[in-house]
């Protein structure tokens, strides 16, 4: 039987899924010397793995198991045991049969006790109110008046960002691919589309009401109403929570990417891994390797207006590496950890901002999420 971690109170802990079940690192605040627990979900494919520190903390899971099939489970042990659903998440809205696919996670806010979100594909939301025992389809969204128009990216339909405004507790934004950004005022009873400004190069229409592909969807605590993604098309923020996006792509070496970090004392400081060579109006996806085959995260300072390529300690020759969308993470720590998976096993970290990086670990299944937390 595969050991929980031994992370003990205040131990910053790097949370992994991957192809082959999730894994745990963890380590004291100096960030030097790690403990590796895993495999969890042994052969299952983990798209998410993240830690929620109410309530005494709890790990969560979407896995999507070859013979059973998608489902969340949950760890009160920093995973010595695991918990299933009594009652799993399952359409009732009757905008699609099954689930295919369990994507992403997001614990509720700290005065929502019990509550969690899940999203997955097809694109869909559910919510539960006890910490992950019974999910119920948040059926406004699958009802959208534009549902049956949404199409799929590359990777499905999919409902992969889940983002809670941290001051008001009835609005929330999700992001799906390759529908675009919805947000709601009203917790949940409706939803808007909130794309302007925000390039589809796929489409006839290159600024359509919806039908973008955003690949990642963020906004700080510190900061409501402040938005950033890494989308299909370019890197966007909004300060407007999502009326109106502004393009910050500029100085980057292309504008496809998948991931995107946040500084977690900083609102302004943000991170991309620019993939392809893609600029001007071509559309990107197809090599799926980071620009030039070099290894190099690209920050901002100052929300975008500039970007420095961080390359210190990262390989850059021959580097035909690829990061999926969950595949970066910040810790909560004032010099900010930064912590990037590829799909070749290898964990990349940052203990000073990005300005030099460390080689955590390797050899690891293909790494499809990579999260953050500290034990309670």
């Amino acid at each position: 039987m595969t050991q929980g971690s031994s992370a003990t109170k205040g131990d910053v802990m790097v949370l992994l899924g991957t192809r082959k079940g999730a894994f745990i690192l963890s380590s004291g605040k100096s960030r030097k010397n790690w403990q590796v627990s895993g495999p969890h979900s042994p052969g299952s494919e983990v798209f998410h793995l993240t830690y929620d520190d109410r309530e005494g903390g709890t790990v969560f899971a979407a896995v999507n198991q070859m013979i059973w099939g998608p489902t969340v489970q949950r760890s009160h042990d920093l995973g010595t045991t695991w918990l299933s659903p009594q009652e799993p998440p399952r359409f009732t809205s009757g905008a699609a049969e099954t689930i295919d696919q369990v994507w992403h996670l997001a614990p509720g806010r700290d005065g929502e006790p019990g509550v969690v979100y899940l999203g997955v594909a097809p694109a869909g939301l559910f919510k539960s109110d006890d910490y992950g025992s019974i999910w119920q389809e948040v059926a406004s969204l699958s009802k959208h008046p534009s549902r049956d128009q949404w199409q799929p990216g590359l990777g499905g339909l999919c409902l992969h960002s889940i983002v809670l405004d941290p001051a008001d507790a009835s609005r929330m934004w999700v992001g799906i691919s390759a529908v675009g950004v919805f947000g709601t005022t009203d917790s949940g009873e409706s939803w808007e589309t909130l794309n302007q400004g925000v390039r589809a190069d796929f489409l006839p229409d290159r600024f359509p009401d919806f039908g973008q592909c955003p690949h990642k969807v963020l906004t700080h605590p510190s900061k409501p109403g402040l938005l950033y993604q890494q989308n299909h098309c370019g890197v966007y923020k909004s300060e407007s929570a999502g009326e109106e996006w502004q393009d910050i792509t500029e100085g980057l070496p292309s504008r496809f990417g998948f991931v995107l970090g946040l500084h977690s004392q900083d609102p302004d400081t943000l991170f991309v891994l620019p993939e392809d060579q893609v600029l001007g109006e071509d559309v990107g996806g197809g090599q799926r390797y980071v620009t030039e085959a070099k290894f190099r995260v690209y920050r901002s300072q100052n929300g975008g207006r500039d970007w420095e390529p961080l390359t210190q300690g990262l390989p850059q020759e021959n580097a035909y590496l690829h990061v999926l969308r969950e595949g970066m993470a910040t810790d909560s720590l004032d010099d900010c950890g930064v912590y990037v998976g590829t799909t070749t096993g290898q964990l990349f970290y940052s203990r000073d901002n990005g300005d030099n990086w460390e080689l955590l670990i390797e050899h690891l299944p293909p790494i499809l999420s990579v999260e953050c937390g500290s034990v309670a």
